[in-house]
Parts: C-alpha cells; sequence; structure tokens
C-alpha cells in the first residue's frame, strides 16, 4: 500500500499479525519515507565538502511519519501512549504477547515488518496464515536488498545480535508448484498445519536460496566470518521470528527430492512471494 501515493495520506491502522488485536489506530500518514543505508553517516564526509550538516541528528520520525527500514517499520508513538514512552525496552502484543518491537527513544518506536500488517482503517484485518505471511516479507525484502545494494548474502539475526541462520541466494525469479495437501512432509511439522488450510497446488512466484542454521554452535567459525564480512548484509527480527523462519526453511529443504537438498554442504530451500 506504500507504493500508492494516493493511499499514503489515508487513515491506517496498524494491527498485530499473529492475533489481530489493534496496536495504532487510524493514524494519518503524511510521509512515508525510506531509511538510508546504515553506514550512510559515514558516507557523507565522502559527499559533503563542509561540516558534516547531520552530525548527531538521527533520523526520527514525527507524528504522522511513518520510516521505512530494511525489516522494519519507524513511527512516533507518543500521541497513542499519551505519554513518552521509555526507550530501549520491548513492546509487547497486549493480546497475545508476541514481540512486535522496540523504543529506540522517548518518541520513536520500531516495529518488525514480520510482526505488523498495516492496513486502510476502512479495510478489514486479513487473515493470513503466519508461515504464508513471513515467507512473503523476508522473500521481498531479500530480494529488494539484493536489487539495490548488489549483495546475496546475508544473516539472520534476533534482536540480541544472535545469528540464526545464514542465507545465500541463488534464483529471485523461481517457480514452485506443490500440493502441501498431501504431503507426508507436512507430518514432521506440526507447527506449521496452517498451511494445509490453504489450496498451494497452483505456481508460485518463489525466491530460490541456501542456507545453513547456527543453531547450539553449528557453523559458528562460518557465522563470524560473514559477520566480519562487509558485503554481507544482516537482518534484524525478533529471536521467534527466526526460528520460524528455521522451520519453514527445514520444511521447504525436506520437500526437494533427495538429490537436490545440499549444494556445496549448504541446504536448499525455497521462500514464497
Amino acid at each position: 500500500m506504500f507504493n500508492q501515493s494516493s493511499e499514503a495520506q489515508e487513515c491506517c491502522t496498524f494491527y498485530c499479525q499473529s492475533c489481530g488485536d489493534v496496536v495504532i489506530k487510524d493514524r494519518k500518514l503524511l510521509r512515508v519515507l525510506p531509511l538510508p543505508t546504515e553506514n550512510w553517516g559515514a558516507l557523507v564526509g565522502e559527499w559533503c565538502c563542509h561540516p558534516d550538516p547531520f552530525a548527531n541528528k538521527p533520523l526520527h520520525p514525527r507524528e504522522n511519519d511513518c520510516f521505512i527500514g530494511d525489516s522494519f517499520f519507524l513511527v512516533n508513538l507518543r500521541s497513542n501512549l499519551g505519554q513518552e514512552p521509555k526507550a530501549n525496552t520491548k513492546v509487547i502484543c497486549k493480546r497475545c504477547k508476541v514481540l512486535l518491537g522496540e523504543t529506540i527513544s522517548s518518541e520513536t518506536t520500531k516495529f518488525y515488518m514480520t510482526e505488523i500488517i498495516i492496513q486502510l482503517s476502512e479495510r478489514n484485518f486479513p487473515i493470513i496464515p503466519r508461515s504464508q505471511f513471513i515467507q512473503s516479507v523476508i522473500a521481498q525484502c531479500l530480494v529488494e536488498l539484493s536489487s539495490a545494494r548488489s549483495t546475496f548474502r546475508f544473516t539472520i539475526q534476533g534482536q540480541d545480535g544472535k545469528v540464526y541462520i545464514l542465507l545465500w541466494i541463488l534464483n529471485s525469479d523461481s517457480l514452485v508448484i506443490e500440493s502441501l495437501r498431501h504431503s507426508k512432509n507436512m507430518k514432521k511439522f506440526p507447527l506449521l498445519e496452517d498451511a494445509l488450510k490453504a489450496d498451494s497446488s497452483s505456481a508460485q512466484n518463489a525466491i530460490k536460496i541456501l542456507y545453513q542454521p547456527c543453531l547450539k554452535s553449528r557453523n559458528e567459525e562460518l557465522a563470524s566470518s560473514w559477520e566480519s564480512d562487509i558485503s554481507i548484509h544482516a537482518l534484524t527480527l525478533p529471536s521467534a521470528t527466526c526460528l520460524e523462519l528455521l522451520l519453514i526453511l527445514s520444511r521447504s529443504n525436506a520437500s526437494l527430492p533427495q538429490s537436490l537438498r545440499q549444494m556445496n554442504s549448504f541446504q536448499v530451500a525455497f521462500l514464497k512471494m
């Protein structure tokens, strides 16, 4: 909806994606702007012939602003809470207790894209299976970042800084045809039973990736080398969502023929758009 300028100035409602609880109601967004890269401050000196005009001036949204980062939204919540929120505190859904984001300052709150759905207030809350929503959001983030920054390797880390998954994009224009309704592999993943409710026999756009899990000190040396590589981009998500994504990748990998599940010590999976 942010790509449609005519709708960007309408009243929007922010919902918890997991349970549909209203987080922000009827917020009129006058400005929806993309944030620069995380290293934008260091590059200012290369472009300016005078002292840095942005020194010590963080980019914080005003009341009717929404700033878009790699995997998060920045909004001003002070008017909704009736008081200034405390900085560096978690934002938890009041109904289902899911981590939605965190406060950056007394005025700015970060919401993770994987936890929030933003709709025009006149529309109803869309019920989307959790696994389907996570796949779509992560796949679109990866495609946009790989195109904008010419990077194809990513680390998926929790909000605590711990790396959970290493991802390497192979193809961003894949097409997947499968029937989950009759898949024996679904029995191995009871937490993803919501996918059975959807008819997935039609073709879907997807990205093909290589991945390595980093739980319980697995691939610790490789993860350390990726973290120190400036060409590899890090995506930060709630820790629980990182585990959900890993489960989705494992399910996708298990649905492939045995001969196609690995490539150069990495596991192969698809994320549907």
